[in-house]
């Protein structure tokens, strides 16, 4: 089966990598974002799928805006190939490009079609409290993620994954569930499943303001948001921005989905439960772990920060480097 890759994130790298060492496919060339220049040099840096390709000797082809790029598309037209798959390229594909492959356009979705179509489902399944996911391969059509369904594949999310941990995980389910569907689709055997509309969510670009902390909501849809949108959620501390990383909600329900090493905070819920403070406080300090902080509604435990200008430090060393206090408020963030 010939091949054609569009792909551009660390998320698509893995099943690039199960395509290369398949004996039933070919990678014929590779589609992926343009360069980037990033850091304190303003280098320009390749994408993690072209890493991949050129380490292959694979044709790598990286288009501003591809409906548009009369050479890149006459290049795929020409490979004549039976498949174009799409993982996380990052651009729209025409119906131009849609018709040129002899089977179609398979994509690997991060998520249970027809729930979070869009741009960002692993992050906003978890925003939202999911406690599953998966990936779905569907056939490609016009719409955003609106395709025929192939197969799909489901994992657990624990309660203290961020999107960059479940992406991993999710990359590595996708791959093997792509090879599958390639194989299958090329014995005849799927039956392409239309998607229920009615039953559809959408996962929308995140925009700054999803990143800001606001202390009144409650412990458990804090934690969502911040290992949604990790690493990027901010509340205030001093005056200064102070990025959230990783937290805990504390409580009697939350307790057997906590690892060993809090598992004594669980033990203590009784007595941490009659701390009450303002949304924001600082109500207590747990010893080696880092600041309990109360929400609208429950606690929170803050596990891994970072100050501006800083690198990422754990909790207690949060509390250590600013001799945070008992009593002491931090702010909602601002934009």
């Amino acid at each position: 089966m010939k091949i054609i890759f569009f792909g551009t994130p660390q998320f698509a790298v893995p099943t690039l990598e199960k395509l290369l060492n398949h004996p039933e496919f070919e990678v014929l060339a590779v589609v992926t974002q343009p360069d980037k220049r990033r850091g304190r040099g303003n280098q320009l840096i390749p994408s993690p799928v072209k890493e991949l390709a050129v380490t292959h000797q694979l044709p790598v082809w990286q288009p501003t805006r591809i409906k548009k790029a009369q050479k890149t598309l006459a290049l795929l037209q020409e490979t004549a190939a039976d498949v174009f798959v799409v993982v996380a390229y990052g651009q729209i594909l025409s119906q131009q490009i849609l018709d040129m492959p002899k089977i179609g356009c398979v994509n690997v979705h991060g998520s249970i079609l027809p729930k979070y179509r869009g741009a960002a489902p692993i992050q906003w399944c978890l925003y939202h409290g999911e406690k599953v996911t998966g990936i779905t391969t569907m056939l490609m059509d016009a719409g955003m993620d609106t395709g025929a369904m192939l197969l799909k594949a489901q994992t657990p999310i624990a309660l203290l994954d961020n999107s960059q941990d479940l992406a991993k995980t999710l990359s590595q389910i996708g791959a093997d569930l792509l090879i599958e569907t390639l194989l299958k689709l090329q014995r005849q055997e799927i039956e392409p499943i239309p998607q229920d509309d009615l039953i559809a969510t959408y996962a929308s670009l995140i925009q700054k303001s999803d990143y800001l902390i606001d202390w009144s909501r409650e412990a458990i849809a804090l934690h969502n948001q911040i290992r949604g949108f990790f690493p990027d959620c901010v509340a205030t501390l001093r005056g200064n921005s102070l990025k959230i990383t990783a937290t805990a909600p504390l409580g009697s329900q939350y307790g057997a989905d906590l690892p060993p090493s809090l598992q004594v905070l669980a033990k203590n819920w009784d007595n941490l439960s009659s701390h009450v403070g303002k949304p924001g406080e600082v109500v207590s300090l747990a010893k080696g772990v880092g600041p309990i902080i109360q929400t609208g509604e429950g606690l929170l435990l803050l596990r891994e920060v970072q100050m501006a200008g800083k690198r990422p430090q754990s909790g207690w060393d949060f509390v250590n480097g600013t001799r945070l206090k008992v009593g002491e408020v931090l702010e909602n963030g601002q934009l």
